[in-house]
């Protein structure tokens, strides 16, 4: 059975990618900041015996080195870093709130390389080899057309950076296959109602394209479609 390791998992893309790998089999390792008050994700895990939730605020490093040594020797298939945030509103150039950059930084570029970084042996010793994280369309300069969101996209954009240099050190000492995903325009509560997708849609196309990494597609920015993006 393999097994999936995901964070952000209380809600939105998360809770979905748990609930579509647990029904296709998988054994699933869902890490939500604060499961008691998660009543879907717990819904879920009550449901199916293959879903088990582990508390974790990613942002706390010391909670990740603890969950990866509560799970030493267990493999990961693929590791997802669906963590993730906007940050509070979209204040523009001259409005930056510079503490809260720090916060949108640590969640969205500095914790999926610390989980990466804990979690190396337990996805090293899987058949899979995957390591995922969830980025965004917002993160490519060449399609950046609309100016603002300074933290959100420069945080993504990092994430985007260290994710191509992580492919390449642990592909070539552990034959790791590392990339991140765009997951399109999602209604989810950070997405918002307008949004153009539904989270099934989102993740059934993510679950392809992450089906389909191979070495030669490690290191890449794609789309939940397939299409591969432009940094």
């Amino acid at each position: 059975m393999a097994t999936l390791l995901v964070t952000g998992a209380s809600r939105g893309l998360g809770l979905e990618l748990a609930r579509q790998y647990a029904a296709d089999g998988w054994k699933v390792i869902a890490c939500a900041r604060a499961p008691e008050s998660a009543a879907p994700l717990r819904a879920l895990a009550a449901a199916d015996s293959r879903v088990t939730i582990e508390s974790l605020d990613v942002t706390d490093f010391a909670a990740i080195d603890r969950l990866a040594k509560a799970l030493e020797g267990e493999p990961i298939d693929v590791l997802l870093n669906c963590a993730g945030t906007m940050g509070r509103g979209t204040s523009g150039f001259g409005k930056s709130d510079f503490a809260q950059w720090e916060q949108i930084f640590r969640l969205n570029a500095f914790a999926p390389i610390k989980m990466a970084e804990a979690f190396v042996a337990h996805v090293a010793r899987s058949e899979q080899k995957k390591i995922v994280s969830v980025s965004t369309l917002m993160a490519s300069m060449s399609r950046n057309s609309l100016g603002g969101f300074y933290a959100y996209r420069g945080s993504k954009a990092a994430l985007n950076a260290m994710m191509v240099s992580l492919a390449l050190d642990l592909g070539r000492k552990h034959g790791i296959i590392a990339a991140v995903l765009h997951p399109g325009w999602v209604r989810t509560d950070m997405g918002g109602p307008r949004a153009d997708i539904d989270a099934p849609t989102s993740v059934t196309g993510m679950r392809r394209v992450i089906a389909a990494l191979e070495r030669d597609r490690s290191g890449r920015f794609w789309a939940y479609d397939g299409t591969e993006l432009p940094w």
